[in-house]
């Protein structure tokens, strides 16, 4: 697998490990915020009655906080005039009032907490469908770690603003336009000059959540190039301490992790400036208040009770202002992180259509003038032209990058063909549905992988409905069954890492039996004994020709002892076919082929 290259632009990537072409693609440009939270608030579309519940709890809120300052007024005029009998009743309703936000406060944190759970509930179900329906060449275009990253990190935040900022941002509003009115209502001349604080956030907010939203962008794009690294480091860690790696891994980990760190301080920077900023714009608003309340008192125009609600209302006028300072960091990171989740979902899913079934299905294979590349401009295969009958086994042979597997992953339909078709028993494989055909064709990978689970679970992955006998008769003509007894608990044995406590060759048996338990009417090993020791070999071979009887096969392998008893080999070069027959036919011919037996056994000959 390809590392990221951190001394390059953030927004390329390399293509992970692929037997094909290797390009740079562009990450695709921040779309419009507004556009990217519209979009997000679909969401809340199914969660009606938890919004309605919220808001309602907000007002209450509100309605309660900004109705305190004016009784705690009117309490304050009675003391000045000495009607102290009116004190009690007043004060009861203020208690009223402190219970009634207690409550609202209770159901307003436990709304939030379930809508933000139910909200990223939904977004990580569509995320993780779109992600197992991409198309295979996505997944070679797009580094690994940076999709895990999406999924996770991305979703996370969005998670945390919805519990922790949506509250306070719809709060907060609520709160600003009640404290307007009331301000206005006890005197719209003051109301008027603290007005002057509204025009100083306005404008510092606006200046710095263009920096913000920049930084913030940034960070999560570092966050995801650095979890690509890390990822890659795990999955290939026996190579990096083989080749004596680590000092270099490191640099690249730093590297990535130095930008993140600057990165990230400059974001939080801003993110936190924005809340001491709100503060001094605030004592400036507390400075005028104090002043022409002072005058307007004088000459009588408000109370003394009045400026003292007048104080209260401009600090309510400014904490929201305040809080929505603090949690703008949170939205802006929300909003990058729903922009990245919103590009998987944008993209387009794998092909899957298909009217055709393969019930009758014999297994007569045919390419006819096959054209592909991976990448625009620089061609894998050239006018490919194979017809394999049913119950053949064909074997395909040649050097590294000549489109041995690249035919495989065409007839899997996982990539599409530039030019030409393949048929199967006359029907356009196009006309088959991929889950149809992928039912009928098992496939045996040289990169063998197994899950997170028992080997039972494991060996019946490619047939649920597979009968434990069956299964077991699998395991033994894949020669794997007494090995699977010797397992700790058997065949309920929980394979963990990919099967990190048994050998290669061992995980390569399982996997063999697994494709064996399919029961497939095509068979496709590819490299399939590469793992695996030469006695094992001999006793693959032989459970195979039973296996590939009245199948056909599909096999590639360098190991020309492995395919000798083929009924045609086919010798591949640079995405052409230079030679086809059986096995002596072709030494006879002493083409390519019998350069590349003679290259193998020439040690046996000497």
């Amino acid at each position: 697998m390809n590392k990221e290259n951190n001394q390059t632009q953030l927004n390329h990537y390399k293509i992970p490990g692929m037997r094909g072409p290797r390009n740079r693609q562009e990450v695709e440009k921040p779309k419009d915020g507004k556009k990217t939270m519209k979009r997000l608030l679909q969401y809340f579309s199914s969660e009606q009655y938890m919004l309605i519940t919220l808001f309602f709890s907000v007002f209450l809120v509100v309605i309660c906080y900004i109705s305190v300052p004016g009784l705690q007024s009117q309490a304050i005029d009675r003391i000045a005039e000495g009607a102290f009998n009116q004190l009690p009743r007043i004060l009861i309703f203020m208690l009223i009032l402190y219970g009634f936000h207690c409550l609202g406060t209770l159901v307003q944190s436990i709304t939030s907490a379930k809508l933000s759970q139910k909200i990223v509930q939904h977004m990580r179900e569509d995320l993780f469908d779109k992600i197992v329906n991409l198309p295979i060449r996505y997944l070679d275009y797009h580094s690994h770690g940076d999709i895990m990253s999406r999924m996770t990190n991305d979703v996370e935040n969005i998670s945390n603003t919805i519990a922790q900022s949506l509250s306070s941002l719809v709060s907060g509003i609520f709160t600003v336009i009640g404290t307007v009115i009331m301000m206005i209502y006890y005197c719209p001349p003051l109301a008027a000059l603290s007005c002057f604080t509204v025009i100083l956030t306005v404008t510092a907010t606006k200046f710095l959540s263009t920096q913000m939203r920049k930084f913030f962008r940034k960070r999560q794009v570092l966050l995801g190039s650095l979890n690509g690294t890390v990822e890659e480091m795990v999955t290939g860690y026996r190579t990096v301490v083989a080749y004596n790696q680590q000092s270099k891994i490191m640099e690249e980990f730093n590297q990535t992790s130095d930008k993140l760190t600057k990165t990230g301080i400059v974001a939080e920077t801003l993110g936190g400036s924005m809340g001491p900023i709100m503060n001094v714009i605030n004592n400036i608003g507390f400075v005028i208040i104090a002043a022409f309340g002072g005058y307007f008192a004088i000459h009588g125009i408000i109370s003394i009770g009045v400026i003292s609600a007048f104080i209260i209302y401009a600090k309510q006028f400014g904490r929201p202002i305040d809080e929505l300072a603090q949690v703008y960091g949170q939205i802006q990171t929300a909003i990058a992180g729903a922009e990245r989740v919103f590009e998987i979902l944008d993209e387009a899913d794998e092909d899957k259509s298909g009217q055709s079934d393969m019930k009758q299905t014999k297994g007569i294979i045919t390419f006819e003038h096959v054209d592909f590349s991976y990448q625009a401009g620089k061609q894998v295969l050239y006018d490919f032209n194979l017809k394999v009958e049913a119950g053949q086994k064909i074997a395909l042979v040649g050097a590294t990058g000549s489109g041995k597997t690249t035919v495989v992953n065409l007839l899997m339909r996982f990539y599409e063909m530039d030019r030409g078709r393949i048929l199967i028993d006359g029907i356009d494989i196009k006309d088959i549905s991929c889950t149809e055909l992928r039912k009928n064709t098992a496939i045996v990978l040289q990169d063998t992988t197994l899950f997170t689970d028992t080997v039972r679970n494991n060996l019946k992955y490619s047939n649920l409905s597979a009968s434990d006998a069956q299964m077991e008769q699998a395991a033994k003509i894949s020669y794997c069954h007494k090995m699977i007894q010797h397992l700790k608990n058997g065949y309920d044995t929980l394979l963990t890492g990919g099967g990190a406590g048994i050998s290669q060759g061992q995980r390569q048996l399982l996997s063999i039996a697994r494709a064996f338990l399919a029961n497939p009417k095509i068979l496709i090993l590819d490299e399939a004994t590469s793992s695996v020791d030469t006695r094992t070999e001999k006793h693959i071979q032989d459970a195979m020709v039973n296996l590939m009887k009245d199948r056909t096969s599909l096999i590639i392998a360098h190991r020309i002892s492995t395919i000798q008893d083929a009924d045609c080999i086919v010798v591949m070069d640079s995405g052409h076919i230079s030679e086809m027959g059986t096995h002596q036919e072709l030494l006879d011919k002493k083409g390519t082929y019998y350069e590349l037996y003679m290259t193998q056994f020439a040690g046996n000959l000497t």
